[in-house]
């Protein structure tokens, strides 16, 4: 399954919508240095979606605010 994901990273407060079925708006405390941006992102997809953290990768837009994450359902 593949999920369109828009981040904004280094806010105050983390937020989490939903806006299509497979389109998400996120955003992360950390900041987009050293991949932890990436990294809390997929973090929150995998928990929203209840699967293990290692079935979910970006295939596209690792240094993009606009991401295309894959899902090993």
């Amino acid at each position: 399954m593949y999920v369109k994901v828009a981040v904004i990273a280094g806010v105050k407060k983390e937020k989490f919508t939903q806006t299509k079925e497979d389109h998400f708006e996120i955003w992360v405390k950390e900041k987009a240095e050293r991949n932890m941006a990436n990294m809390r992102v997929l973090e929150l997809i995998a928990g929203h979606f209840k699967i293990p953290l290692n079935k979910v990768r970006i295939i596209n837009g690792h240094t993009h605010p606009h991401k295309l994450l894959v899902l090993d359902l």
